[in-house]
């Protein structure tokens, strides 16, 4: 574990020198936690074919290439507030649609619940649209944290993927186990039917909350 702490804080080190002096942006940060998964990656790679862990590190940065070109595009970037301004602007939009988009399935699943429960139905039945505010959850999820504000840069969209994964399959566990059981009448069936899901979701979320990076701004 310590050993990892070490050379996760060699990479860090690393890649902020690479770009030291550069303007902060949000295409910065998006390139620096590129930079260094991509690191990580061919690190873990070359030590798995048996190489030392100071001989992986070099041989992952030479393997980066010659990156001045990409430094001076950052450099740029950073200077360039009207660009800047223009990505902000078109990723907030993004996440506002996904956001809105995810509140109105979230509606749709609760509202058709209560209508199918005051429609009499079988609870089993009842709690099917229930399904819609799994989906919309995830979708609220991911559009928040890929939301630039003013103290936070916008989180990695892959990262962003598996935390709304998790917390869908969270929300899912409890619909699975509301329907399983109401479908069978055994707490038992509903209790394992839930257990999976939720371990797998809350295993997710601790994974990630374990990794995470910080994303306020300076």
């Amino acid at each position: 574990m310590k050993r990892n702490s070490n050379l996760d804080q060699r990479i860090q080190t690393y890649v902020n020198k690479l770009f030291s002096g550069v303007g902060d942006s949000q295409q910065l940060f998006d390139l620096k936690e590129e930079l260094t998964t991509n690191l990580k990656e061919k690190i873990s790679d070359y030590i798995k074919s048996g190489m030392e862990e100071d001989d992986a590190f070099k041989e992952a940065v030479s393997s980066l290439g010659d990156l001045s070109g990409l430094v001076d595009d950052m450099r740029d970037i950073g200077q360039d507030k009207a660009r800047q301004a223009v990505y902000s602007s078109m990723t907030s939009r993004i996440s506002t649609a996904g956001l809105i988009a995810g509140i109105l399935v979230i509606l749709f699943g609760v509202l058709t619940t209560a209508m199918l429960y005051f429609m009499g139905l079988p609870l089993e039945a009842v709690t099917g649209p229930i399904i819609f505010v799994v989906i919309g959850g995830a979708i609220v999820v991911y559009s928040f944290l890929t939301r630039e504000t003013s103290h936070k840069y916008a989180m990695n969209k892959v990262r962003a993927i598996i935390y709304a994964t998790a917390i869908g399959l969270i929300l899912f566990s409890l619909f699975v186990a509301f329907t399983s059981g109401f479908a069978t009448g055994q707490l038992f069936i509903a209790i394992s039917s839930f257990m999976v899901f939720f371990l797998i979701g809350v295993g997710l979320l601790l994974f990630l909350l374990f990794t995470e990076v910080d994303r306020k701004k300076k």
